[in-house]
């Protein structure tokens, strides 16, 4: 797979993606969305890749924002296709079926927050600062920003941030929930990597449950969330992951997990 604008690599089963534009701090344009894209289909379809990491060159920025020379073009005859399939690339992250962990090792802002916000777990460097610029450009988010952040962290909170830009520092991230932790600069990957080693021991099937009863559950009434719950509970319990898990207890070994 030739990529220009990202760096991929896998080690063991957990996949590792950098954003690879350092000297535009890791901007969006087309061609990294569409190489994510790219790369988001490859972790899907090999059983190999149980969880990813995505994060962005250097120690500067995640990824501060979409290419503005891109956004300056956009207007009546093509916003909205442009919104529209970046918006596929951010549901591709949060609908992967594996757990994606963002890596936020500087700015995020813009749509490098969004793609953040997809993303299943968030750990930031102390030094990040994360935020959504664009009304002071003029514009609106284009990407999940106005769905996702106040499904993190609330609407009221979401309003705030959304209409004075304000960014959001580290402990801020991590005090409101919207990152799951904070790390020294020096230790987010090893950070990354030991949560998603973590994540390794869990059933594959399990998690996607899992994940798929908190994002549909969401969205439905607390009724209605319960009784997905309790039909994604029967899937798992059918499977062979659950037998083995129990066996495993019993015998008072690791589990090996097959994903079915």
């Amino acid at each position: 797979m030739e990529l220009k604008n990202l760096l991929f690599e896998e080690r063991e089963a957990i996949g590792i993606v950098t954003i690879n534009r350092p000297e535009k701090l890791n901007a969006l344009n087309k061609e990294v969305l569409f190489e994510l894209k790219k790369v988001l289909e490859k972790v899907r379809s090999e059983d190999k890749i149980k969880v990813l990491i995505i994060t962005g060159s250097g120690e500067k920025a995640f990824a501060a924002g979409a290419d503005i020379h891109e956004i300056a073009a956009l207007g009546l005859s093509n916003a909205f296709a442009f919104s529209k399939d970046a918006q596929e690339v951010a549901n591709a992250i949060e609908n992967l079926g594996k757990p994606v962990i963002a890596g936020i090792n500087g700015l995020a802002l813009g749509g490098g927050f969004e793609l953040a916000m997809a993303c299943t777990l968030r750990l930031v460097s102390e030094n990040a600062k994360m935020g959504l610029p664009e009304l002071g450009l003029g514009a609106i988010p284009g990407i999940g920003g106005t769905q996702r952040l106040p499904r993190l962290i609330g609407k009221g909170r979401a309003l705030w941030y959304l209409l004075t830009g304000e960014l959001i520092d580290a402990s801020t991230a991590e005090r409101i929930g919207l990152a799951n932790k904070a790390v020294p600069p020096g230790k987010l990957m090893e950070a990354c990597l030991d949560v998603a080693k973590t994540l390794l021991n869990k059933g594959p099937l399990a998690m996607h449950l899992a994940m798929q009863a908190v994002h549909h559950g969401m969205e439905v009434g607390q009724e209605e969330g319960m009784t997905l719950e309790s039909a994604l509970m029967t899937i798992a319990c059918a499977s062979e992951d659950k037998a083995e898990g129990i066996q495993a207890f019993l015998e008072k070994r690791k589990p090996t997990f097959k994903g079915r």
